[in-house]
């Protein structure tokens, strides 16, 4: 299980950064693995999803829920403490691959600094 291989990396860190990263990637994994052992459960009981949904719209119906979710934390980005800040960029970042994790977390960081007076732009707007 990939989860245990996180935690296994975590307690062997480096530095404090490198065990809350790897720890981060353990719940992502232990989470992705509850979902998948949901939904592979899901065809056999009442919590299977009715034929009137199909599965292509409920993912089109998550993803813009996502893109919504994710475009109200950047109009509010400066205004969240510091905090909120760095555990949402690094939850952000340690989501995917581990080797693509610091690319990811550097492609995040320019897209947040080209973004960050979105939010004020928009409060003096309203």
């Amino acid at each position: 299980m990939k989860a245990a291989e996180y935690a296994g990396l975590a307690e062997t860190a480096r530095s404090a950064s490198e065990s809350r990263e790897f720890r981060a990637l353990e719940r992502n994994c232990a989470s992705l693995a509850a979902n998948k052992d949901w939904l592979a459960g899901a065809g056999d009981n009442d919590q299977a999803m009715p034929a009137s949904r199909p599965v292509d719209h409920v993912h089109a119906e998550e993803e813009q829920i996502l893109k919504c979710l994710g475009t109200a934390v950047i109009m509010r980005w400066t205004t969240l403490p510091r905090k909120v800040q760095r555990e949402l960029f690094e939850d952000a970042g340690s989501i995917g691959d581990l080797l693509q994790t610091t690319e990811l977390k550097g492609q995040i960081a320019r897209f947040l600094h080209r973004h960050k007076d979105d939010a004020q732009k928009s409060a003096h707007r309203g």
